[in-house]
């Protein structure tokens, strides 16, 4: 089984994102101290599409808030583009698994907001905010307010409001997963778009391991928690540019996914009887 990818902060090209011995631990009542992630190591290149996927629970949103700066880490440490992170991540955009949209404001104000507060005059911000619109397919739903659009628009609306700023690191937490499977792939398809025109680094979080697949140049798993660590690093070697729909045929992508599979699925059935264990108590 591939091990987890080397760090190459040292190399010629800065890493994008370093976790090295990355610990997350977070205090309970008492005494007591709950470890999420254990000595997690993971690097993203420049450019680079890295995708996690691992059970309920086992700590990759964690990771994601830990990459975002809006957790820090217990030990180890986090590096972006060779510097060491403190405080927030201000070469990153997150784009979460909830819309984070204002419900009073238009599809075009929530885009606009991203750069109005960072001083940019609402005039440019609202021109600038129209052609990401146009980008994601909603240059005439720009004066719709959220619940006016659908999910899959709406998430749109949330994808031009993060790359607006031109991070340069996506960090993306199940952002596609209250969508039907359709719409998911319609949205995988239009990010691998937006991506392929910028390669950014990404880092991808997931439950489903076809979507990982289809979307990545590596997929990394985890183990099911407490003291959840990375035990695989997979890379996927897939042409591009590709199509979501279309890369599920391919004999490679089911052997990639048999083989990532063999190695998840016990970690899987762990997270899921922990799960229902504290559920029931027992």
């Amino acid at each position: 089984m591939p091990g987890p990818a080397e760090l190459t902060s040292t190399g010629a090209v800065p890493t994008a994102v370093a976790l090295q011995d990355a610990t997350v631990a977070f205090r309970l009542t008492g005494a007591r101290v709950y470890t999420a992630v254990e000595k997690a190591n993971l690097a993203v290149a420049p450019g680079e599409f890295v995708a996690i996927v691992g059970p309920t629970g086992c700590g990759k949103s964690t990771l994601l808030n830990v990459a975002a700066g809006l957790l820090a880490p217990a030990g180890g440490s986090v590096r972006i583009f060779d510097a060491p992170l403190s405080g927030l991540n201000r070469q990153a955009g997150y784009l979460f698994q909830a819309d984070a949209l204002f419900p009073w404001k238009t599809a075009i104000d929530n885009v606009a907001i991203a750069l109005e507060v960072e001083g940019v005059p609402r005039r440019e911000a609202l021109g600038r905010a129209q052609g990401f619109l146009a980008q994601v397919g909603l240059g005439a739903f720009s004066h719709r307010y959220p619940h006016m659009l659908s999910g899959g628009q709406r998430k749109r609306v949330g994808l031009a409001q993060v790359l607006i700023r031109d991070p340069k690191i996506l960090l993306m937490d199940e952002p596609f997963g209250p969508l039907d499977a359709q719409t998911r792939q319609i949205m995988g398809n239009l990010l691998l778009d937006l991506w392929s025109a910028d390669r950014k680094a990404v880092l991808f979080v997931t439950h489903d391991l076809e979507e990982a697949i289809s979307l990545a140049d590596r997929v990394v798993i985890m183990s099911a928690g407490p003291g959840a660590r990375i035990i695989g690093d997979w890379r996927v070697t897939l042409g591009r540019p590709r199509d979501i729909t279309e890369v599920k045929l391919d004999k490679a992508f089911h052997d990639l996914h048999r083989e990532i599979w063999d190695a998840l699925k016990d970690e899987v059935m762990k997270g899921y009887a922990q799960s229902t264990t504290a559920t029931t108590g027992t």
